[in-house]
């Protein structure tokens, strides 16, 4: 029994180490808190962004682990997922302009003169399948 329970705690605390590693890797090597503040004028601001960033990791790890509710309005879950789906697409996007992702191969395979187009296939396509996700699958 004991060596199971050491096993379980090295196991979730490898595998932690592993995940938040590689959260800081991909945040640092996206420079995204630095463009954030460049994009926004707001380089002063920066250790706010850094703590953000921190305390929303720790935050998110707590609850993960917990067996929290919240009973919330379906108006306060608007702001919120804005906000979320705002966070997702800062990252997408530094990682795409990090890696130059959609111009390599919108020349590679040839449709270089397209590119709008294949950023609103994107862009709609992505809107119709979280749109496809909420109507369907979330009961509010």
């Amino acid at each position: 029994m004991t060596i199971k329970f050491i096993t379980i705690i090295f196991i979730g605390l490898s595998g932690g180490l592993a995940v938040g590693a590689g959260f800081v890797a991909f945040l640092t090597v996206l420079g995204v808190i630095p463009r954030l503040t460049q994009l926004t004028k707001t380089s002063k601001y920066i250790h706010f962004y850094e703590w953000g960033v921190v305390l929303g990791a720790v935050s998110g790890g707590w609850f993960s682990l917990q067996d929290v509710s919240f009973n919330l309005s379906a108006l306060l879950l608007i702001p919120i997922g804005l906000a979320s789906g705002t966070f997702v697409g800062m990252l997408a996007a530094a990682l795409t302009e990090v890696l130059n992702v959609l111009p390599i191969m919108a020349k590679r395979i040839g449709i270089a003169e397209k590119i709008v187009i294949l950023l609103m296939a994107i862009v709609f396509g992505k809107i119709t399948g979280s749109l496809f996700h909420w109507i369907f699958f979330v009961d509010l």
